[in-house]
């Protein structure tokens, strides 16, 4: 390892299992102090009998890092403060976070529930708007204080949230705010030295092992490109001062792939000049539409 991370204090949320997992251990083998949160809930984000982040602190202790964990809500003020709390008090500062908590809720719109909705909403957006706030208000603190700091944000959207998964309206609609979130943030953020990046994964985890379970390492390869730890060392980088200069970004990482996603943009574009009559509008927007890049599909659209 090149010790990318070395004296940084870095957070990760829903660092119990899966992706988090992956990003905490990766995080401590590259010199970084963690902070692994996990609330301990199933996969509907119902309690679970007992948290696993500290078996994960645990694991990175016993390969000579050092951790802690954190288990409270950090979709309410009250645990995305402790959070922020924590690390500064068990190890003094706060270099990055990483936003990945997260569960499904999974229901054809006509089936979904306005729970299932709230919930989904709750823990992905508002479980990242808030550790992202506190976070915030930490840095801009050290700025004012003639501490500029070099700290980095990665948020966790999806493939869900850039193109849309039919059953995954709320999921969707969730990954797809996480998006703008990140945006404006970077925007508002910059001036305190904060850089503020998003991740697309696609990986093996707890919420995704039935559309992957038969994606495996081929035969003789001994590459499992499903693995969650290979999407860690964007993440990684990203949460490093390797990535100087680069933020309000959005990467999708799968397997071996990086691919920087390029959003919304003016595509094609006519100006009367004056107001149109539906007709007119609609001719024009038809003829618009013909010279307009083909939307790229759905995930589970036929």
């Amino acid at each position: 390892m090149t010790g990318i991370c070395d004296g940084r204090v870095v957070i990760v949320t829903g660092a119990g299992r899966g992706l988090g997992r992956a990003h905490a251990l990766a995080y401590a083998a590259e010199g970084a102090q963690v902070v692994v949160n996990d609330l301990g809930v199933g996969l509907d984000g119902a309690p679970g009998p007992d948290s696993p982040a500290a078996l994960v602190v645990e694991e990175i202790r016993a390969a000579g890092g050092e951790a802690v964990a954190h288990g409270g809500d950090i979709a309410t003020a009250e645990g995305a403060q402790s959070l922020i709390a924590t690390a500064l008090d068990a190890f003094g500062r706060l270099d990055t976070l990483v936003n990945n908590a997260g569960f499904l809720r999974d229901r054809m719109l006509v089936n979904l529930d306005e729970d299932d909705w709230d919930a989904v909403m709750r823990v992905h957006l508002k479980g990242h708007f808030l550790p992202l706030k506190h976070a915030a208000a930490h840095w801009r603190a050290e700025t004012k204080a003639g501490r500029t700091p070099r700290a980095r944000v990665v948020n966790t959207s999806s493939g869900a949230g850039l193109l849309g998964s039919v059953g995954q309206g709320n999921y969707s609609a969730a990954k797809a705010g996480i998006v703008g979130l990140t945006l404006v943030a970077a925007a508002e953020m910059g001036r305190y030295g904060v850089q503020v990046n998003a991740i697309a994964p696609a990986a093996r985890t707890r919420m995704t092992e039935r559309t992957f379970a038969e994606t495996m390492a081929a035969p003789g390869d001994g590459f499992d490109a499903m693995a969650p730890e290979n999407v860690s060392p964007l993440v990684v980088w990203l949460g490093s001062t390797a990535s100087a200069g680069v933020t309000g970004r959005v990467f999708e990482a799968e397997g071996g792939r990086i691919t920087v996603m390029e959003g919304w943009r003016p595509g094609p574009s006519a100006d009367k000049g004056a107001r149109w009559t539906p007709a007119e509008a609609g001719d024009t927007t038809l003829k618009l539409l013909a010279g307009a890049e083909v939307a790229q599909p759905v995930y589970g659209a036929r």
